[in-house]
């Protein structure tokens, strides 16, 4: 059975945000990388905990946001890891430009100071992962299991023998056993498809699971449970705001404040909602269910 251990990479200096799934003792394989930005952090927690960079021989990330695979490009160069990524997200990696593009949309000149630089992480150390296909990596195998819903180029990582869950984002945010929110940015939120990738981790019947926000979890069903609660009810909110005619600009307002209320109401500190909004921004919650309702059910906004 592999070693597994789980490194924070504190975002912006800002513990339980973005962490790092390390698998392995000699030969070591990572688990999202997390952003350029965090780097350096990434590579003192591997230190610290007595590990060396230079062992990591795998990337495996989740998918291709910048706070899961921002850093592929800069295991690859200075270490000489292979990343492995969903076939639908390889091209961004060789590639980043338009990735590039479409995030700094959004995020403007905060681009460098959220996510640092992001460069294309180069043909030979960069290995399509098919559904299913195995990878031997780190002492274990890991399984790609094709999980869209949250991104259409999402992966989890299952690991067989030690009945491990990586899921990245599809199973939620959980900040210090808080509440489980989706996390639903633009442009790829499809609500069945999520389900049926939930159903489809279930029947593993993972013993542990892992979050990228953060860590392991408690109890995977009853979280399962409670993500599928609040994205539904969390899609209805803002289809019914959609339907009267709010604008966007003056849903996401209201919608911060609903979110901060579900926390405050579940005991979540005013620390930890700082957290849970750096990890998972509500205003992109927004955005991303909003097109998904225009896209794919206007009729339900009639």
């Amino acid at each position: 059975m592999s070693t597994l251990r789980f490194v924070d990479g504190l975002h912006l200096g800002r513990p339980k945000v973005i962490g790092t799934g390390v698998v392995g003792e000699e030969k070591l394989a990572l688990v999202d990388c997390g952003p350029e930005s965090v780097f350096n952090n990434t590579v003192a927690g591997l230190l610290h905990a007595g590990l060396r960079p230079e062992n990591v021989t795998h990337v495996f990330v989740t998918h291709i946001h910048f706070d899961h695979a921002g850093a592929a490009w800069r295991w690859a160069e200075e270490y000489g890891a292979t990343v492995c990524v969903h076939p639908k997200g390889a091209p961004h990696l060789a590639d980043p430009a338009k990735l590039l593009a479409s995030a700094t949309k959004i995020f403007g000149d905060q681009m460098g100071y959220l996510w640092g630089d992001m460069r294309p992480v180069r043909a030979d150390k960069l290995r399509v992962v098919q559904d299913n296909e195995t990878v031997a990596a780190g002492g274990t195998v890991f399984t790609a299991i094709d999980t869209p819903g949250h991104a259409q180029h999402h992966h989890a990582w299952w690991l067989e023998r030690e009945r491990t869950l990586y899921a990245g984002d599809v199973m939620g945010v959980i900040i210090d056993g808080g509440p489980c929110l989706p996390p639903c940015p633009p442009p790829d939120i499809h609500l069945e498809t999520w389900l049926q990738s939930l159903q489809r981790l279930m029947a593993l019947r993972p013993a542990r699971v892992f979050l990228t926000h953060f860590g392991e979890i408690d109890d995977p069903v009853r979280r399962l449970n409670e993500l599928v609660e609040r994205l539904l009810d969390w899609a209805e909110w803002i289809a019914e705001e959609l339907k009267i005619g709010m604008p966007e600009e003056k849903i996401v307002p209201l919608f911060e404040q609903r979110v901060r209320a579900e926390l405050k109401m579940a005991g979540v500190s005013d620390e930890l909602l700082d957290t849970y909004e750096q990890a998972d921004p509500a205003a992109m919650s927004v955005a991303g269910l909003a097109r998904y309702w225009r896209k794919f059910r206007p009729e339900q906004l009639k």
